[in-house]
């Protein structure tokens, strides 16, 4: 999956985001990021933030360990997904995130 790296702190996506969708949901990919469709405006971070709260209920982690790192004002942005427990489950929550995703788009 070339849209996510394995980082020692977490896991870095690269997402595609699509504003004022009629709803939101993972569209697949868009060239190499995986494509997010928006409710949300792109207006005052509202994209943003409800980028960070789907991916958050859709992985089933807290919002606070989800962070853009780059693309704040772009479609294609970079969250890093912070491991809760760097020492004992990188690897296992790398696995469970990578098998959420093919499960989705195939």
């Amino acid at each position: 999956m070339p849209f996510l790296q394995e980082k020692s702190n977490g896991i870095m996506l690269k997402v595609f985001t699509q504003p004022r969708s009629s709803k939101n949901m993972i569209a697949g990919l868009h060239a190499d990021a995986l494509k997010i469709k928006l409710t949300a405006p792109p207006v005052d971070g509202a994209a943003n933030k409800m980028c960070i709260e789907y991916l958050a209920k859709w992985l089933k982690v807290p919002k606070s360990s989800i962070e853009i790192v780059s693309g704040h004002k772009s479609r294609t942005k970079r969250l890093l997904l912070r491991y809760k427990d760097e020492k004992n489950a990188a690897g296992a929550e790398a696995a469970r995130i990578r098998s959420l995703i093919s499960s989705l788009i195939g």
